[in-house]
């Protein structure tokens, strides 16, 4: 199976070669950034088209939203012209207000914010013209490289001894970009060999914490970690911020659809974390003095 991957920089786009390089049955086709080229797709002609999420758009520009919005809808209309599958995925924070239940596959995200609402623009347009896509929403994805890494960043600012600001009351599923990789190719696989299940999907971790708990959690595992190394460092110290007066927003993905149509299981954040945090001190042990 052959699969084009947009944004090369972002760190899902590096998730998954990492896990395409360790199959034989996967080859990728790797594009800097989003702009399509005339056509490129008919000279690739790959398997299915693959676009990372924009992360954080609630807090992006206007302007980068409406851009990645364009491109998106630029790559649908030269799938459909080439028959050839749309894989789109997008932030859970789409789903702006939250809910107080996990939210299943079928509830369309109807934000208030106008930049969000250009996105869901571009989800419909691709439900209503082209059976052959997957919409995939990610909960905050977090891995060691690549753009939008999330906790790489927490890393960084952690060992400079910055100070952190985190949400304490918005809570949600933090999501390995390792483990959607992994799910995302087994996915694709299944439906490159005949499986009838296009449509919109939700992928999460599991265990839903807030944005405070869950870097607290990586600052004292990172600190135990420093310790065993024999290392003295003095961590950046972590402050709460609340947003929403006492009533935290939940944004928890109910992702049993994708179990059902696929056999996928999420992978617990905790033992994700651990993995690349003992992966991330032995890179740092192996460093010459």
């Amino acid at each position: 199976m052959k699969l084009l991957i947009l944004d090369a920089g972002h760190c899902l786009s590096l998730a998954l070669a990492r896990e395409a390089n360790r199959r034989s049955d996967t080859e990728l086709v790797i594009e800097a950034g989003l702009a399509l080229a005339p056509g490129w797709l008919e000279e690739i002609a790959p398997d299915a088209l693959v676009i990372p999420p924009l992360a954080q758009p609630i807090s992006a520009e206007p302007a980068a939203v409406a851009a990645h919005a364009e491109a998106v809808e630029a790559w649908l209309e030269a799938c459909q012209q080439t028959h050839v599958p749309l894989v789109w995925c997008v932030s859970d924070q789409l789903y702006e207000d939250g809910s107080d239940e996990p939210i299943d596959e079928h509830m369309i995200p109807a934000p208030r914010d106008e930049s969000l609402r250009r996105l869901i623009l571009t989800g419909d347009r691709i439900r209503e013209q082209y059976s052959r896509h997957l919409i995939v929403r990610l909960g905050p994805l977090f891995a060691l490289e690549g753009a939008e890494a999330w906790l790489s960043e927490l890393l960084d600012s952690l060992m400079a001894g910055d100070e952190v600001r985190v949400a304490e009351d918005v809570v949600f599923c933090p999501t390995s970009a390792d483990a959607a990789a992994m799910a995302l190719l087994g996915m694709l696989h299944q439906l490159h060999c005949g499986a009838d299940a296009w449509g919109a999907y939700h992928l999460a971790g599991t265990e839903p914490v807030s944005a405070y708990t869950f870097a607290s959690m990586v600052r004292t595992q990172l600190a135990t970690r420093l310790e065993g190394l024999g290392e003295r460092v003095e961590l950046g110290q972590l402050k709460a911020l609340n947003h929403h007066h006492g009533q935290p927003l939940r944004r928890v993905l109910n992702c049993r659809r994708v179990l059902e149509a696929f056999g996928v299981h999420q992978k617990p954040w905790r033992l994700e974390i651990g993995r690349m945090l003992d992966a991330w001190c032995h890179a740092r042990a192996e460093e010459p003095a």
